[in-house]
């Protein structure tokens, strides 16, 4: 695992970078757009496998320097998982306690995740961690290093630090249906904040669960709240190249020139045009957005993407890094059509029909009708004036969690409205979901 380092300069620049991060409780933004980019995938894997989703992107942030390390960059390993004696796939060499070790290297973070959740879930050492309250982080990530995950001697104590300061256990109980994903809220304009450095408070924004009604005086600061999916509306990005979904980009401003950062990116214009979706001739950017310098991939790290007033397809491909093609392939569009404010959009397969456009009413049909003639598919009906209800056939692999953040709904209305006991859904079992207009 890639951890403490037996070279002492290498240990040193470690200690630094840690004592740096925490220093006075900072905030790192390289370690909030971490927890961005990741937070689904650890909550994925903690209902198929059991890792508490706080230990995981805890383990992600430490071993990958919060996505900025070398080996993540060119492997995709996000937690130091070596190559040993069993390992058939690709590799990548990388000097960790000794010169040049073999690192396993994976297509995409998912694969990853997964390996991570396997690997501790096959491994009889860490058998009895399985044993533990997943909400007792302490514990897990003590038995962690008892169990010899890493040799760093503080690689509990950095582990519990990172999940109290950046509050990592509610993605835990999101996983255990105990805290819906609209719970989580954040605290912006928070002092001292500054985007794209590594050392100290870095960029604007705080993920927090406890609600903030207060103002400070006298320090020029203020508190404010707001749902987590708006994190991901209007996100402080980092300063120079970061990754997004696996995929290397920058955060452009209004009236940058594309021709200028091909130029500085050493990359054709025409290559820059296509990789961001743009049509041959554009050059000076009319609004801020972000910049991809490699192609977007076919597959966006979120499922689903619920469109907000003013979105245009353009721009969620951009924001949710996934090619504009794929989009429109995914959700049945075309290129001139515009969905209504308020539709669910599939980011990573088939959407099942194509959503209602702007402008358009879904046909009226009754709730008896659906029942006998649209079983599976998901059919607006009015049930009053200014609500809807939807029929959902479960597709496989899909969980309450999942369903609750395609349709935006809490987990206990779910259960509510389908008088649900079992946690489990069933693939084929028929679900009712209602919704505000």
């Amino acid at each position: 695992m890639t951890t403490a380092k037996k070279t002492i300069p290498i240990s040193i620049l470690f200690l630094v970078w840690f004592a740096s991060t925490f220093a006075q409780e900072t905030l790192n933004q390289n370690v909030i757009s971490y927890i961005q980019a990741y937070q689904e995938m650890a909550i994925k894997e903690m209902q198929r496998s059991g890792v508490p989703a706080s230990i995981t992107l805890a383990q992600g942030i430490l071993e990958t320097e919060a996505g900025q390390s070398n080996l993540v960059i060119r492997s995709n390993n996000h937690f130091g998982i070596k190559c040993k004696s069993t390992w058939t796939g690709e590799k990548v060499y990388h000097d960790d306690d000794e010169r040049g070790e073999c690192f396993r290297k994976y297509a995409a973070a998912e694969e990853s995740y997964r390996d991570h959740s396997d690997y501790l879930r096959s491994q009889p050492r860490y058998a009895s961690l399985f044993e533990i309250d997943p909400l007792n982080y302490k514990a897990w990530a003590a038995g962690l290093k008892k169990a010899g995950y890493a040799t760093n001697p503080k690689y509990a104590q950095i582990l519990i630090k990172y999940i109290e300061t950046y509050k990592l256990d509610d993605y835990t109980m999101v996983a255990l249906g105990r805290k819906s994903p609209e719970s989580i809220v954040v605290i912006s304009n928070m002092p001292g904040l500054t985007a794209g450095k590594q050392d100290g408070m870095a960029g604007n924004t705080f993920i927090s669960t406890e609600p903030q009604t207060e103002n400070t005086t006298g320090n020029n600061s203020q508190k404010s709240t707001m749902p987590i999916n708006q994190l991901r509306e209007k996100p402080v990005y980092p300063a120079g190249e970061f990754l997004l979904n696996n995929t290397r980009v920058i955060f452009a401003d209004q009236g940058s020139s594309l021709l200028a950062l091909a130029e500085q990116q050493s990359l054709n214009l025409r290559w820059l045009l296509d990789f961001n979706d743009l049509p041959a001739g554009t050059d000076i950017l009319n609004k801020g957005q972000l910049v991809y310098l490699q192609r977007k991939r076919r597959h966006s790290h979120n499922e689903f993407h619920v469109i907000e007033a003013g979105e245009s397809l353009y721009e969620i491909a951009q924001q949710e890094a996934v090619r504009l093609e794929s989009l429109l392939n995914y959700n049945k569009l075309e290129p001139n059509m515009t969905p209504a404010e308020g539709e669910t959009l599939y980011l990573q397969r088939k959407a099942p029909s194509r959503p209602v456009l702007a402008g358009n009413d879904p046909a009226v049909q009754s709730p008896e009708k659906i029942m006998n003639d649209k079983v599976g598919e998901e059919i607006p009906v009015p049930k009053t004036a200014n609500t809807l209800f939807l029929l959902h056939k479960v597709q496989p692999k899909e969980t309450l969690y999942s369903l609750s953040r395609k349709y935006q709904v809490e987990i206990e209305k779910l259960r509510e409205w389908n008088n649900l006991q079992a946690e489990d859904l069933k693939t084929g079992q028929e679900l009712l979901i209602y919704k505000n207009r």
